[in-house]
Parts: structure tokens; C-alpha cells; sequence
């Protein structure tokens, strides 16, 4: 049983802005099939890469944590000049869609409040991937490049994935998975009101909030 107050915002929510020609399996192929675009792409381009080219990959996906973790704890989770849109659509939206009472989506329109907005791919690649591989291509090399935009967006939709994946019903094969499972539960916390803005901010792997201190188990 939901929680009433989660139900009618939902009920709000779904009337208000989730449109009636939204398809929630539309967006979760769109992110999936995009992303997966990229990083085919990219790794395909990569030629004969040295062992220190290859270090590219567990460096950008550390940097991709500490910034998940980052982003989480500040901008998602405290109203920033420029950026209230973040804090809008996660703390007061996202947080009182799911709640660590109320987790899992109910249907395929409930997407829309799991996955990041469409535009938002196009944004990582346009403004975060494409600049830092022109850089890193121009101090490093092409295969640096490639690996770090291959790296980046993989870890983008891990991201996506692994978010979708805390929030499908509870009787799902995924959500029983043993390592799927305890990553649920680290962001199950994380959605407690009393836990929300001080534990669990990584989604994806707990690595910064280990090593920050703001583990809740």
C-alpha cells in the first residue's frame, strides 16, 4: 500500500506534466540506444592503445563517481543560483514521487520520474564529452580522447541504468539480483526524508560516499 500523500502527488504529477503522448519505453531506448551509439563509436575509433592510454578508463570513471557524487550532494540537493532547476526536479519532484516507502514505479509513464529528460544526452555529450575529448585530444592523444568519451557516456548510462534499475518493482528478477539488490537498498536510504540530504549520495557505486564518510548501511 502507497502512502497516500505519495499517491496524490503522483496522481498530481502524471495529470500535470506528464503528457499524453509520453512513452516511457520510448525514453529508456532513446537513452539506451544513444548512448550505446557513442560508446560503439568511440571505441571503435580507438587504435593500438599503450598501457598508459588505457589508464583513461579507471581514471574518467572515478573522476564520472566523484562527480556523481558531487553533483548529488550539492546542486540536486541544495538550491544553487543557475541551477534550481536541478533541485526542483530532483528534491521536490523526484524524492516525493519515490519515497523509501514507495520505490518502484507503477507503470511505464512513471519513467518520466526515474530517467534523466532526453535533451539531457545530448547535453552530456554536446557539453561535457565533446569539449573535454577536444582537450584531452590536443594535450594527450586521439585515443585518449576516445577512450575518455567512450568511458564518460558508458558511465552515463550505467548511471541510467542502475537508477532505473532501484526503482522497478520489488518482485522483478533485477531487483532480486544480489549485488542489484544491496544497490537498491543503498539508495533506498538515501530516499528516507530523515537521510536524503546527508547519506548515500552515489547512485551508481557507493565509492566517494565511502570514501567522504556519508555511508549510511
Amino acid at each position: 500500500m502507497l502512502p497516500a500523500a505519495v499517491v496524490s502527488f503522483r496522481q498530481d504529477y502524471r495529470a500535470q506534466h506528464i503528457g499524453a503522448h509520453y512513452s516511457g519505453l520510448l525514453h529508456f531506448a532513446f537513452t539506451s540506444l544513444g548512448s550505446l551509439a557513442v560508446i560503439v563509436w568511440a571505441a571503435a575509433q580507438v587504435r593500438a592503445p599503450s598501457l598508459l592510454e588505457l589508464c583513461t578508463v579507471p581514471a574518467t570513471f572515478l573522476f564520472a563517481n566523484f562527480v556523481e557524487y558531487r553533483g548529488h550532494k550539492g546542486p540536486m540537493h541544495k538550491r544553487r543560483r543557475g541551477l534550481a532547476l536541478l533541485f526542483e526536479r530532483h528534491t521536490q519532484q523526484h524524492h516525493r514521487y519515490y519515497t523509501h516507502q514507495a520505490m518502484s514505479y507503477e507503470g511505464t509513464r512513471d519513467f518520466k520520474m526515474v530517467l534523466f529528460p532526453p535533451v539531457m544526452l545530448l547535453f552530456f555529450l554536446g557539453a561535457v564529452a565533446v569539449p573535454v575529448a577536444a582537450l584531452l585530444f590536443w594535450i594527450a592523444s586521439r585515443n585518449v580522447a576516445l577512450l575518455y568519451v567512450a568511458t564518460a557516456m558508458g558511465y552515463f548510462l550505467t548511471y541510467e541504468w542502475l537508477h532505473f534499475c532501484h526503482h522497478l518493482p520489488e518482485d522483478s528478477v533485477a531487483a532480486r539480483v544480489g549485488f542489484l539488490r544491496r544497490l537498491r537498498a543503498h539508495h533506498q536510504t538515501h530516499h528516507d526524508p530523515a537521510q536524503m540530504n546527508a547519506h548515500n549520495f552515489n547512485i551508481t557505486f557507493p565509492i566517494c560516499d565511502r570514501l567522504f564518510g556519508t555511508l549510511a548501511r
